[in-house]
């Protein structure tokens, strides 16, 4: 038999180490009746006898067992409750003091071991380890082998990434907490300091920098920017630039270019300096056609200034606000004075939420009364859609909700959480009023590409919708919610509705001149539009329509010289053969609202070869300057924390690099591309996998 260690031992619960070779008898043929065995099992050194004689006590624990007990009941002991007590040093002291110190992994409360002192003691449990395998005499396993240096670099590069994708600052890394369990898998495992992840997390961020820059220079139509603000727990301001532009393919595309601090007072001009700074980092300030803003009147400022720097340059550009952002304004105010109402159905829902048996109790109730199936646990954020659920709850399960808090009130005492006649009659006319935004968002967030068009249509409903309250409403206080809200839509059509939204919206097949806004809709925007369509579009169109450079190898230049030649003769007769195709297109019915923008004109851009380069400049234009979920649903909870607690040092190289990952950019490491999905496959790899084919220049 080979040697063996108790480690091995533990894979075999309930299994009793063997003990080496049978004791032989006195004389062989013996009659006299055999003398029982002592028990000389190796578990026993780490138990003691009681003073009465009768049990037996753990070292470790001071658990009592009683004499009978057989070894391997002793053993399941020490591994269920001593996990890694083989590695104690032979012949330690048993005290309480030793065995403190000598067991990190006891299940009794011990003082934290130091990190740094964890070296030595290993390597005492080491040689203590070698020791007790000398003394088992079984069957020989074989040992897996160490992890190379290799694999514990990839430890730490997939740590970085998951730093990354969670948005958590490089002192992560020396959580404690986070060394014991990577220890606990492989003990040779060293963790980068903070200074070092964070140096890797700058370099990365600077070598990624360059690949989307590289691949933007790649883009041949324009590009469109949408500006977020927001404030970290050190109340430092911060801005994200955020590109997008539909592809060749016509796919959208979209791409952070920077996070960016704004110094205070974080003014207009501040804004504006920074703003042109990314721009011209990326070498495309030339080809900027519009930026949708938050809505603040610093960022309005700052776009100004920026259409009067392009505009003196005879480039076009635009800037609009935040269709999103003017939603949820006026959302808000239809809540305003409600608050009071959805504070209690807040409380009644979270209470709801936290006791599965008042869960069950709100089912059975609604149940009886037939007021429908609820999915519960409710959603009770702060956003939209929390609030909204709640307004829905008073609507269509007002008795299982009475009858609910009533049994919460036998069990826990009173609650203020029934609501009155009145406030539940407030509650129905306001869902009622509220209903018809709550499929507008919902419609909004599901979208796969909100054109401004879509945006537009939508917006044009709610605005609507605010009208006729405003109007023909009997009840006074919802009058007034009406016309706060008729505020906020008079603001945006007056800042967002001009030429370039006009254009954006008739190139979307969907929208063209039937769903576009009255306000919006005019003879001198189609006008302007045509124009700008002939100046702009058919002028370059073989230059750039095709995607070709307008120059030629010198042995083709006599005859590119005379072709050109026989273009401009024949220009005129093109020009309005070309201009036909935008009559063309418009006197067309629009498509289903449920078509895909982007494959319609994919399928149609040979029949409209100059105005599908229009479609794909404009249709890039973004009616929000943010995800609408982030704003309306819980999704975007996560993203203002990550927000909220990256400290300065981390801020803009971490939410970068995750926006770039999620972009589909290769994680790059100073011109080495850091394979992700081949380090987890050489996690299971057999041993000699190379380390360096995870990396590729």
């Amino acid at each position: 038999m080979g040697n063996t260690t108790l480690t091995d031992m533990t894979l075999l619960p309930g299994v009793e180490p063997m003990a080496g070779t049978a004791v032989a008898s006195d004389s062989p043929g013996r009659e006299a009746k055999a003398k029982k065995k002592p028990m000389k099992s190796l578990y026993l050194k780490f138990f003691e006898t009681a003073p009465d004689g009768k049990s037996r006590i753990c070292r470790l624990c001071r658990k009592s067992y009683c004499m009978t007990t057989a070894t391997g009941n002793l053993g399941k002991h020490l591994d269920s409750r001593h996990p890694g007590y083989h590695q104690l040093p032979e012949g330690v002291s048993f005290t309480s003091q030793n065995t403190i110190h000598a067991s990190m992994f006891a299940r009794n409360k011990k003082p934290h071991v130091p990190v740094r002192a964890r070296s030595q003691a290993q390597q005492h449990q080491a040689q203590a380890h070698s020791q007790v395998q000398d003394q088992v005499q079984t069957k020989v396993h074989a040992q897996p082998k160490a992890k190379s240096t290799a694999d514990i670099d990839h430890v730490n590069w997939l740590l970085l990434r998951w730093l990354i994708s969670s948005a958590l600052p490089p002192s992560t890394l020396e959580d404690n907490m986070l060394i014991d369990s990577c220890k606990y898998l492989n003990s040779s495992v060293r963790l980068w300091s903070k200074e070092k992840a964070q140096e890797i997390i700058l370099e990365v961020f600077r070598s990624m920098k360059e690949d989307v820059k590289a691949s933007l220079q790649c883009v041949t139509s324009r590009f469109s920017v949408t500006l977020d603000f927001w404030t970290s727990f050190e109340e430092i301001v911060y801005m994200s630039v955020k590109c997008h532009w539909i592809d060749e393919n016509w796919v959208s595309q979209k791409v952070i270019l920077d996070v960016c601090r704004i110094p205070y007072p974080c003014t207009g001009s501040e804004i504006l300096q920074i703003l042109m700074s990314v721009l011209l980092s990326f070498d495309i300030d030339s080809k900027i056609l519009s930026c949708t803003h938050n809505n603040s009147q610093h960022a309005i400022h700052a776009c100004s200034e920026l259409r009067q720097e392009l505009e003196s340059r005879k480039l076009p550009f635009c800037y609009i606000p935040c269709a999103a952002r003017t939603l949820k304004v006026i959302i808000e105010d239809g809540l305003e004075n409600v608050k009071p109402i959805l504070s209690k159905i807040r409380e009644f829902i979270l209470e709801t939420n936290s006791n599965q048996e008042v869960m069950e109790e709100f089912r059975h109730w609604s149940e009886v009364y037939q007021e429908g199936s609820w999915k519960l646990p409710f959603d009770y954020s702060a956003n939209w859609n929390g609030n909204y659920n709640m307004l829905d709850v008073v609507k269509k399960a007002p008795n299982a909700m009475d009858s609910t808090i009533k049994k919460l009130e036998e069990i826990f005492g009173p609650r203020d959480w029934i609501l009155s006649t009145p406030e539940k009659s407030v509650i129905n006319s306001l869902h009622t009023y509220l209903e018809p935004f709550f499929k507008t968002t919902t419609n909004l967030c599901n979208c796969k590409l909100p054109t401004v068009g879509l945006v537009f249509f939508f917006m044009d409903h709610v605005f609507e919708l605010i009208n006729v309250c405003q109007d023909s409403s009997h009840q006074e206080w919802l009058k007034n919610i009406a016309s706060d809200m008729s505020k906020t839509a008079h603001n945006f059509t007056s800042q967002s509705y001009n030429i370039y939204t006009f254009t954006a919206a008739i190139l979307d097949p969907r929208i063209k001149g039937e769903l576009i806004p009255e306000t919006l809709n005019s003879t001198s925007n189609l006008e302007d539009a045509r124009n700008h369509f002939v100046r702009d579009y058919i002028s370059n169109f073989q230059a750039v329509g095709n995607g070709q450079s307008t120059q030629d190898s010198t042995e083709d230049a006599g005859a590119f010289s005379f072709a050109e030649e026989i273009v401009r003769k024949r220009r005129r007769v093109s020009m309005s053969t070309a201009a036909d195709e935008l009559s063309q297109y418009l006197s067309e019915p629009p498509a289903p609202i449920s078509t895909d923008p982007l494959e319609w004109w994919r399928g149609h851009s040979s029949r409209y070869p100059r105005l599908s380069m229009m479609a794909r400049d404009f249709l890039a234009i973004q009616g929000a300057s943010l995800d609408p979920e982030e704003l309306f649903t819980s999704q975007g909870d996560n993203i203002h924390k990550q927000q909220y607690c990256l400290p300065l040092s981390g801020m803009q190289a971490t939410m970068c690099v995750k926006s770039w990952m999620q972009s589909g950019y290769r994680f790059n490491f100073q011109s080495t591309i850091i394979d992700f999905e081949r380090l987890l496959e050489s996690s299971t790899a057999p041993d000699g996998t190379g380390g360096s084919s995870l990396l590729h220049n």
